[in-house]
């Protein structure tokens, strides 16, 4: 059942109630996508089982409206018990659906949560030396950062116009044509969706 807001009652229930909201400590990994600039953002915090590679706990921090809050709310609760392989699945359409439906302007929110969880996955990888920092995981990790201005990630909106990796020094090249407010927000988000990997990071 919609309501006149255009949100299923689940949806609200997930708003008002959210399940698995706060942060962990002691998480093995956090991830952040989205923007203050675009409004909608998330931040995942995960303990994993090193031994069996199980999500014992994951907890969110959301800014941003209903669908967003709801959306990651779900997408906690499809990854909390999962293996790191199995959570790797869990599709922003698997989102949508458990909440019974989304606006198709609001979508972008399950989309972003999904991003935030597979960023989180990507990251604890990488910590744990199971997939390598190169130009391919930067560019992945960077999905998750906005272009405002196009409502795309910066990699989609061609915002970036270099990457490179050496060893554990990271260079980003954003595109000559941002106004310095507007490169100065997408290079701390950069530094952000980086951050806890014991990596040197350089956004020009």
């Amino acid at each position: 059942m919609m309501t006149n807001l255009g949100y299923t009652e689940k949806v609200l229930d997930h708003f008002k109630n959210p399940r698995n909201p706060g942060r962990i400590e002691d998480a093995d990994v956090t991830a952040k996508v989205g923007s203050a600039a675009c409004v909608d953002m998330v931040q995942l915090y995960l303990k994993v089982n090193h031994d069996t590679e199980v999500i014992e706990d994951i907890k969110f921090e959301s800014f941003g409206c209903a669908a967003n809050i709801a959306s990651t709310s779900v997408t906690t609760e499809l990854a909390k018990g999962k293996t790191l392989e199995e959570a790797k699945e869990v599709h922003f359409k698997h989102v949508v659906e458990e909440l019974g439906g989304l606006p198709k302007h609001k979508v972008h929110c399950a989309q972003l949560a999904t991003a935030g969880l597979k960023a989180a996955i990507m990251k604890y990888e990488a910590k744990a030396g199971k997939r390598a920092v190169d130009e391919d995981f930067v560019k992945r990790m960077m999905t998750g950062v906005l272009d405002p201005a196009k409502g795309l990630n910066i990699v989609a909106a061609k915002r970036v116009e270099k990457i490179e990796v050496d060893g554990r020094r990271i260079r980003v090249v954003l595109s000559k044509e941002l106004d310095p407010e507007t490169r100065a927000t997408m290079a701390e988000d950069v530094t952000g969706a980086l951050a806890g990997l014991d990596l040197e990071v350089s956004v020009e």
